[in-house]
């Protein structure tokens, strides 16, 4: 048996290599001062790296809805809330299909592909999917079939399920998802597209005239809240409801976080999603002005570095923005970055001061 000593000393020397590998990472804490500023270590910033994509976490209408406490319990014992439903039943009505209520969206993925997985199944994944999609197919039992990124005559003939994200989070790009197998089940995952793009903010695959068969959305994004949902046919919501484990055994999500989520979806409307958007086109032009070119063409603005991300996100931050880099291995290496996203709250002064921080491309 290894001692508990011996596991902190393993900790210890694997935290060494970490930082020799210039993996090291810190928690920063940002003092929020409005939707799109703040303060960090006594320094007025623009924050240029926040997923609230529409500004939404700063509205009064969102922060005023928060009321009730705690849960208490998970939902299939004491902690369902007539909020829980509500919420359920404005998703499902909104997206076509019925909805479940998850903890967040790492819970949702897990919990849904978990589930999904049985022994023989065999479930397509693209390469670049995030984390809690691999780490839910890991948890599962079924086949995992990783297929190269937005690509898909890569999905094999003989695959039960494909996921993919609808817009992915670290490259900005949307799977071209009119040419994606229809046979097999369909699973987006639009956490960083639901309220932002689409007919009604329904997400990235909805905008592309594709309705995906399973949904998994997020509102700790564009909603101003937090949590997540998965939505889908009837047998897949009670099966999660059945043996999800990250629903069954867990503490429900706090009424007044449930309640913020409610309102946050009902204030997203069309006119926050064309001032994103005219938002976005702006920074993306400016950037082009500047000699870079960003990868994707939405709301997510990766800007590919390399090795040097580090120090040019320490420059970013000197000069009043915070955009930290992204390194492996949330992204592979040498194709390090920085990861813009932009608001409907920033203001167009604030945009163009972010890609004047940035400077000339060299």
């Amino acid at each position: 048996m290894i001692s508990a000593k011996r596991l902190v000393r393993r900790a210890e020397e694997r935290l060494d290599e970490i930082r020799a590998a210039d993996r090291w990472r810190v928690v920063r804490t940002l003092r929020p001062t409005g939707p799109t500023t703040g303060e960090i270590d006594g320094r007025q910033v623009i924050v240029a790296c926040s997923n609230d994509y529409l500004g939404l976490a700063w509205d009064p209408d969102v922060r005023a809805a928060a009321a009730g406490g705690g849960s208490g319990g998970s939902r299939l014992i004491s902690g369902a809330r007539p909020v829980h439903r509500q919420l359920e039943e404005v998703v499902g009505d909104w997206l076509g299909r019925p909805a479940l209520l998850f903890n967040s969206g790492w819970n949702a993925n897990l919990g849904l592909l978990q589930a999904l997985g049985e022994p023989g199944a065999r479930i397509a994944s693209d390469a670049l999917n995030h984390a809690s999609i691999i780490d839910g197919l890991r948890l599962s039992r079924a086949e995992r079939q990783v297929v190269a990124h937005a690509d898909p005559s890569a999905i094999p003939r003989d695959t039960d399920a494909w996921v993919a994200e609808g817009l992915f989070s670290m490259d900005g790009d949307i799977p071209p998802f009119p040419g994606y197998p229809t046979g097999p089940l369909s699973v987006v995952d639009e956490a960083h597209a639901v309220g932002c793009l689409g007919p009604e903010g329904r997400g990235a695959a909805a905008m592309l005239g594709v309705e995906a068969d399973v949904i998994v959305g997020t509102f700790g994004k564009a909603f101003g809240a937090s949590g997540a949902f998965v939505a889908g046919p009837r047998p897949v919501i009670d099966l999660l409801v059945n043996t999800a484990r990250s629903f069954v055994f867990t503490t429900a999500l706090p009424e007044p976080v449930a309640a913020m989520a409610l309102a946050g979806l009902r204030r997203a409307d069309d006119a926050l999603r064309e001032r994103l958007a005219a938002n976005t086109e702006r920074f993306r032009c400016a950037l082009h002005q500047l000699g870079w070119t960003p990868l994707g063409d939405a709301h997510v603005v990766p800007v590919v570095v390399g090795p040097g991300a580090m120090g040019l996100a320490e420059r970013l931050l000197a000069s009043g923005v915070f955009a930290p880099a992204i390194r492996w291995p949330t992204v592979a290496r040498g194709q390090e970055r920085i990861r813009f996203t932009v608001s409907a709250a920033h203001t167009p002064e604030q945009l163009d001061r972010v890609a004047e921080a940035l400077g000339p491309a060299t």
